[in-house]
């Protein structure tokens, strides 16, 4: 029986860890923001208008590549902006 409790009291946890994962994942995309103009070349977080993948920017500081920040941040960054060129 003391058996039995421990596993109902493991799956029970699991399904709470799970559902507060699934909960404060939205509120964390939230305060993220992409900033572009920042990203060194080949480090870019996804596609650009001139390539199709995450890490294909062909130059520091390439206008249509982004890097997603904490929001905020990209203001205070030099040539940040959070709108694409």
């Amino acid at each position: 029986m003391k058996t039995t409790n421990l596993a109902i009291t493991a799956a029970v946890t699991g399904l709470i860890a799970l559902g507060s994962t699934l909960i404060s994942a939205p509120a964390v995309a939230a305060e993220k923001e992409k900033c572009y103009g920042v990203a060194k070349a080949g480090k870019n977080d996804c596609a650009t208008k001139t390539s199709s993948c995450a890490g294909t920017a062909k130059q520091d500081n390439q206008t249509d590549a982004f890097v997603v920040v904490p929001k905020g941040l990209c203001g205070k960054l030099a040539g940040g902006s959070t709108v694409s060129s």
